[in-house]
């Protein structure tokens, strides 16, 4: 049976004798947070233990204190374990894991709201109002500010911001905010788009105001792909002229492996006979299209060699070229933006009402990424990342990145079929945790193989192909420990 613990998980000074109090905490039956306030759980972390009991801990320390300024969209302590409060006491309350950060200021007002034991926190209106009127650390930013209103609109709409707004310009006499609702008015005639979007900050807010949201968790991963390819000394590898006879047939194994990625599975010869001849079987009309009008991408090499300058044209490109891949599927839209949100297991793509804004912000973030293969590795990511489409997305990324090095004199890529689990998975480690060292590696690898096999024609080529294993099958390969080798 469990012996009963003689003192609670926090008590105050005020709840027993000082000098019972100081002998507990002199033999470690209890432990002193602070100056009055102690805890029972002795062998738990003072900090834990402060944050976990930081609401009872505010409530006996600071009754009907009113949480505030950043405090008001969260109710819990920040990562940093600070609540920031209004109350008549001036001198924050500090401790291991906790500290209470008290100002000056209109207590509990109409519309804050009760989060029990004789507290309250902001309400929106009059969270939007202080952190606006404020500077400094305990106060969001312009852009954190604009950040919640972009929530606001995409939890719930216009018409609550509306009110929101409404709430606020009663409020703001009352706790001598007058100017920060002037700022807050044009924010939001702003983000409504009925009012100048001069004052937005924030790439999400400004891309939602002119029509065309964005969708920021994913722009802010584009930034950091950014910033890491422009940390990366330049991969230069030239397709030399002299070496042109060796890439005759790779536009063809370049279309094929990027549909074979895909599912779209045929033999060799039958991949042969649909791009090479131009015979279109019977039975596979679709699958046939998919690889024939891939074909006629990655052969086309002036095709090949346009990129994109602007955003306009990025989209022109993205359109134009997934056209003609899926021209033999009409009720996967060729040419259009997909209708429908897709998903890849658990990787939920860009919804769809933020396709076009999502690319145009992405495409601006990458173009300060000058490298070609940099370069390359960004648009890839950029299309795969938004999925723009309905249906082959992959394939238009891949044509997307071999144009940035093509473009740029440099030897493209193919994905061979036993790498494809290798390249998915630096994928998704970039989608999931930001981590771009594996994605990079990745397709460094798969150009320095590109480059070494000879495909003058087709008996080199699979000669090449065969021996360093490319052609088999990825799950199989990872079974028996059977890696790509360089030729």
């Amino acid at each position: 049976m469990t012996a009963r613990r003689a003192w609670p998980d926090i008590i105050f000074a005020d709840r027993a004798t000082r000098a019972n109090l100081a002998k507990a905490a002199k033999t470690g039956s209890i432990v002193r947070l602070t100056t009055g306030i102690y805890s029972g759980l002795r062998l738990s972390d003072p900090g834990r233990v402060a944050r976990e009991h930081w609401r009872e801990i505010l409530a006996h320390e600071l009754p009907g204190a009113v949480l505030v300024d950043r405090s008001a969209r969260r109710t819990m302590p920040d990562d940093q374990g600070r609540v920031f409060v209004a109350h008549p006491r001036s001198r924050p309350l500090v401790m291991p894991g906790l500290s209470i950060l008290p100002r000056r200021g209109p207590t509990q007002v109409d519309g804050d709201i009760d989060i029990g034991d004789g507290l309250r926190q902001s309400s929106i209106a009059r969270g939007l109002l202080d952190n606006l009127a404020g500077d400094g650390q305990r106060y969001f930013d312009l852009a954190e500010v604009e950040r919640w209103i972009t929530d606001i609109l995409d939890d719930h709409g216009a018409d609550r911001l509306n009110a929101i707004r409404d709430e606020a310009r009663g409020l703001a006499p009352v706790i001598g905010r007058r100017g920060a609702m002037k700022r807050l008015d044009r924010i939001i005639a702003a983000a409504l788009s009925t009012g100048p979007d001069a004052v937005l900050a924030t790439p999400a807010l400004r891309s939602r105001a002119s029509g065309d949201p964005i969708d920021p968790a994913r722009i802010e991963r584009f930034e950091r792909l950014a910033a890491y390819l422009r940390d990366q000394a330049p991969d230069i590898l030239l397709d030399e002229p002299d070496l042109t006879g060796r890439r005759t047939l790779l536009p063809f194994y370049e279309a094929y492996f990027s549909n074979y990625i895909e599912g779209t599975e045929f033999t060799l010869d039958e991949a042969a006979d649909i791009a090479l001849a131009g015979r279109i079987p019977v039975d596979r009309p679709a699958d046939a299209h998919d690889v024939a009008g891939t074909y006629r991408l990655t052969s086309d090499r002036a095709e090949m060699s346009r990129v994109p300058a602007d955003a306009d044209q990025l989209l022109a490109l993205l359109r134009s070229r997934h056209r003609v891949v899926m021209e033999g599927r009409p009720d996967q839209r060729p040419g259009e933006w997909k209708a429908l949100a897709n998903r890849a297991g658990t990787t939920h793509f860009v919804a769809p009402d933020r396709v076009i804004g999502t690319l145009r912000a992405g495409f601006e973030v990458g173009s300060s990424v000058l490298a070609p293969l940099a370069r390359a590795v960004f648009l890839m990511f950029l299309v795969s990342e938004v999925h723009p489409f309905a249906d082959g997305n992959g394939r238009v990324a891949r044509l997307m990145m071999n144009a940035e090095l093509v473009s740029a004199a440099e030897v493209r890529i193919i994905i061979p079929t036993i790498y494809r689990n290798d390249v998915l998975a630096a994928l998704r480690g970039a989608t999931h945790n930001a981590v771009f060292e594996a994605l990079y590696a990745a397709i460094g690898f798969a150009r320095r193989y590109t480059a070494r096999v000879d495909f003058t024609d087709r008996m080199t080529a699979e000669r090449d192909l065969e021996r360093t294993n490319a052609l088999m099958d990825a799950n199989l390969a990872e079974t028996n420990g059977v890696r790509l080798l360089l030729p």
